[in-house]
């Protein structure tokens, strides 16, 4: 059953909140996709705002949503959540984080909430690294606990690799190449380029097991570790046309991943 015409929101809004409680409940059904985007509220140096990744999960991942729904899928989002783990960042004045288990119960309760609408599948868009590990934690527990569908999808810009940017020799993890270019896209007003340094340890760069991304050596880190700026990355380089780039491939990502999450089914295709 689909909801009248005159209950839905009259801009094609894919947003949840919009809805009446009644509206939801006439147009969810257990086809539908809700996506709750992730961000946080941190330092990201001197050049890019406390909101960078609040900003890339939330701009970016209700432009996934419209673009999919646009599609054909039935996917809506919920408003995204700003405030998440981001303790790496703790020394910086700005950052305004959450205790692991205070945010590992804020979605696990997203999750009740959500099963208790016809929706059967909820997605984190996540934009902030170092909320990865619990959201994957969280997966199974609203899966255990509630019986939905549970993926976790988001925007991962590359690193500068000396053709495409400055080489951040594989650490372009934080106010770097990808992300300081992603803003000038979606935000150039809160960009500062004249105060962007390069603050890449080179030092690590040869480091074959302990890595931040791909090494089978992890290892824990405050963003502070690495310089006072609390940089990881070369943000000197970047530029609003390469944001624009990353932009592009992240609705084209996003919908694929979307697209696939549709028709995932665990056994024997049901």
């Amino acid at each position: 059953m689909t909801a009248p015409p005159s209950q839905r929101p009259e801009n094609g809004s894919r947003r949840l909140e919009e809805l009446s409680g009644p509206a939801l409940a006439a147009t969810l059904t257990e086809r539908s996709i809700v996506v709750l985007p992730t961000g946080s509220i941190e330092h990201h140096g001197p050049h890019l705002p406390l909101s960078t990744d609040l900003l890339t999960a939330d701009l970016v991942g209700h432009a996934v949503v419209d673009a999919a729904a646009a599609d054909g899928l039935d996917v809506w989002a919920l408003p995204a959540q700003p405030f998440t783990k981001s303790d790496e960042h703790h020394w910086a004045p700005g950052t305004t984080w959450l205790e692991a288990d205070t945010l590992f119960r804020l979605v696990i309760d997203v999750g009740r909430s959500v099963a208790a609408t016809p929706a059967r599948t909820l997605v984190f868009y996540n934009g902030h690294g170092g909320n990865t590990a619990l959201l994957q934690v969280a997966l199974r527990e609203i899966r255990r606990r509630f019986g939905l569908r549970t993926f976790l999808t988001g925007m991962s810009g590359p690193a500068g690799d000396g053709v495409e940017g400055p080489d951040e020799r594989g650490f372009g993890i934080h106010g770097g190449h990808a992300e300081t270019s992603l803003i000038l896209h979606l935000r150039p007003d809160l960009v500062d380029l004249s105060l962007a340094e390069r603050s890449v340890p080179d030092h690590l760069a040869d480091f074959e097991l302990i890595k931040f991304n791909g090494g089978r050596v992890q290892f824990g880190w405050l963003s502070n570790d690495f310089g006072p700026s609390g940089v990881i990355g070369d943000p000197t380089g970047a530029t609003a046309e390469w944001g624009a780039e990353l932009y592009r491939r992240a609705l084209l990502d996003g919908v694929a991943a979307l697209r696939e999450i549709d028709r995932f089914r665990a056994e024997g295709g049901r």
